[in-house]
């Protein structure tokens, strides 16, 4: 199923409609401020597991973000952030950024596992930022695969992605072409901050 959604002014139908499939087990693919993503509840053990397999990971060891809608929601999920990293991040999200935090013991056993941090992204993005505010909780994010290994289309254009995705997602969210460069990835579990990644956002520090 493709639901067409407005990028600046998302209908609520269409939006409802995505959160009731996340809050039946449903994986969708859904836009942020960089690339589109596989996404689903946190809570869904059956709906994280079937992202593992379309991306051929061990769920025990798979490393996933989560979307937030703001900084207090990713206070539910680490532990208390020092001043420097709490300016950082408010400084810095909504952004193309993933930062990584040392997850404290509030996250869903069906999504920790043994996992002692966890990415968390606030995308400039308001269908992303609207499906977990309806939701109530954050949305898994994981790209879709490497774009490197496959025609690029296949990754932008949300007809595309339905038509390689249709058998394994429920749902594709139609925003326009997408981007093709990842958030920046940091390690802010210390205040000695390091870039795991370059992506679209520039280097903040």
């Amino acid at each position: 199923m493709i639901l067409s959604i407005h990028p600046d002014n998302p209908q609520e139908r269409k939006l409802d409609q995505a959160v009731e499939l996340l809050k039946n087990d449903g994986v969708i693919i859904y836009p942020t401020d960089t690339v589109y993503g596989l996404g689903c509840d946190i809570h869904s053990k059956k709906a994280i597991e079937q992202i593992c397999r379309i991306k051929n990971l061990n769920y025990k060891k798979a490393e996933f973000s989560i979307i937030c809608t703001d900084i207090s929601e990713v206070s539910n999920y680490t532990y208390q952030l020092s001043n420097q990293t709490f300016k950082l991040l408010k400084r810095t999200l909504p952004g193309p950024y993933t930062y990584i935090l040392r997850a404290n013991n509030e996250l869903p056993n069906t999504f920790r596992a043994s996992k002692k941090t966890i990415g968390i992204r606030i995308p400039n993005n308001n269908i992303a930022i609207r499906l977990a505010e309806k939701l109530g909780n954050p949305i898994i994010s994981t790209s879709m695969n490497k774009f490197e290994d496959e025609i690029r289309e296949y990754y932008t254009n949300p007809e595309l992605i339905h038509e390689k995705y249709e058998n394994v997602v429920d749902a594709v969210i139609d925003a326009g072409i997408g981007g093709l460069e990842p958030s920046t990835v940091i390690n802010a579990e210390s205040d000695n901050w390091e870039v795991i990644r370059e992506g679209k956002g520039e280097i903040p520090f």
